[in-house]
Order: C-alpha cells, then sequence, then structure tokens
C-alpha cells in the first residue's frame, strides 16, 4: 500500500469512537485543547514547568468541565524549545511539529490498545523532553500491517512485556507516568499510527521538523481517523 492511501485506509478501520485511556471516561468527557505555539494563554505559563503545566491542564478541564483533554496533531508546539533533544537552530530542521495525539489525564490511567495486535517493541526513551517508557504494537488489518505507539508510561509497564505477545482489542497495556519517569511532562499519553516503522525498535519520532513534514504525515496520519473522539 502506497503511503499516500495510508490515511484513507486508518478512516475506514474504525466505524465510532475507541478509547486508548480508561473505558470510565465517556466520549463525552473528552475535550479538544489547543497547546500550539498560537495559544496566546500559553505565554503566562512556565512550559519549562511540568508542574505548571499539568496546572495549567487540571484547570483546563475543571472550567469546560471535562476528564480528559486530547488533541495536538500537526500542532507547531512552543514547548520543544526547552529540550536541545528537539531544539535546532534552523527553523527548517527544528523538530516542533507534533505527529501524534496527545491524550490528557491522570497519571496512572490505565491505556488501552485500540485494536487487535501484538507487542513489537518497547523501550524507555529517557533523554530530557522524550518519550519515557514507550511500548509499541504491530496491528494487521485486511492484510495490511501497521503500527501504534504509546509514549510517556510508567516504568514498570515495560515489565513482563515479550515480543510477539498477543494483545486483544480493549486490553490493558499500561499506565499513565509522572512527570519524575514521562520525559517531564504534565501527565499525557502520546498515541502515534505509523505505517513503515523505518527500522526503529521501541521509538519513532513524535514531533517532526518542517523539512520532513510531508513525509511524516502521510507515515504517521491523524490518529483521530482511527479513536474518533
Amino acid at each position: 500500500m502506497k503511503n499516500n492511501y495510508f490515511p484513507d485506509f486508518i478512516s475506514n478501520v474504525s466505524q465510532s469512537f475507541i478509547p486508548v485511556v480508561s473505558s470510565a471516561f465517556s466520549k463525552e468527557e473528552y475535550i479538544l485543547i489547543d497547546l500550539s505555539e498560537d495559544n496566546k494563554y500559553l505565554d503566562d505559563i512556565d512550559v519549562s514547568s511540568s508542574k505548571a503545566f499539568e496546572g495549567y491542564i487540571k484547570e483546563y478541564l475543571k472550567e469546560n468541565n471535562s476528564k480528559v483533554a486530547y488533541g495536538g496533531y500537526n500542532e507547531v508546539r512552543g514547548i520543544y524549545k526547552r529540550s536541545t533533544h528537539f531544539n535546532q537552530q534552523d527553523s527548517e530542521t527544528e523538530r516542533n511539529i507534533h505527529l501524534g495525539i496527545d491524550i490528557w489525564c491522570d497519571a496512572g490511567t490505565e491505556i488501552l490498545s485500540p485494536l487487535d495486535g501484538k507487542i513489537h517493541s518497547f523501550k524507555n526513551n529517557n533523554n530530557y523532553g522524550d518519550y519515557g517508557p514507550t511500548i509499541i504494537l504491530e496491528h494487521m488489518n485486511n492484510e495490511v500491517t501497521f503500527y501504534t505507539l504509546y509514549g510517556h508510561l510508567t516504568i514498570d509497564s515495560l515489565s513482563n512485556l515479550k515480543v510477539g505477545q498477543n494483545v486483544c482489542a480493549g486490553d490493558s497495556i499500561a499506565h499513565l507516568g509522572d512527570a519524575s519517569v514521562n520525559g517531564d511532562y504534565a501527565p499525557h499519553l502520546h498515541f502515534q499510527i505509523i505505517k513503515d516503522m523505518q527500522g526503529n525498535v521501541g521509538d519513532y519520532p513524535g514531533v517532526s521538523s518542517k523539512r520532513d513534514l510531508d513525509f511524516y504525515l502521510q507515515n504517521c496520519p491523524d490518529p483521530n481517523f482511527l479513536l474518533k473522539i
């Protein structure tokens, strides 16, 4: 399958809302959040502080009478400037465009597999500002293989995993980590869909530069095509 058809394929894999965090949250309890560099409310937040950012998320949820915030696909963000893992001097090569969907809720929240699959790989990506503990699942649908990535988990989420281990749709596969283990972020799940892993194991770029964006938007389509939040 050519990558330029892959987003349409993913849209057809599901017909309705699929949770990837605790099924205790209904679709109606989710709210979209803007964390782009255009959100002027973030100008008053110390985005280098995971505690301050978590406070902002909690207040946003409270104000909107919601339990879970989500969003961020193809979003240009300023938060990555705090980390040399992402930050480059050249505006064309600086990695600041988000390739997954972030789902913001409490540390310890259960993470669910949206589809049947198996463990492809797992790793603790412990650079500052990175994913922290990460799991990647491999799926096959209509003879098409693709992958889903789950970042910012607890350390314990990587215990007792085996490559090739089968998982079923709805299975609990992990829990959300806190800032001490998740790359120093407010607790959230980074969920990403990937067509071609390009040889990566336990990791895959979750943020793109302007230069590479066209490729990544095709290889990593909007996860909400699948989740339908």
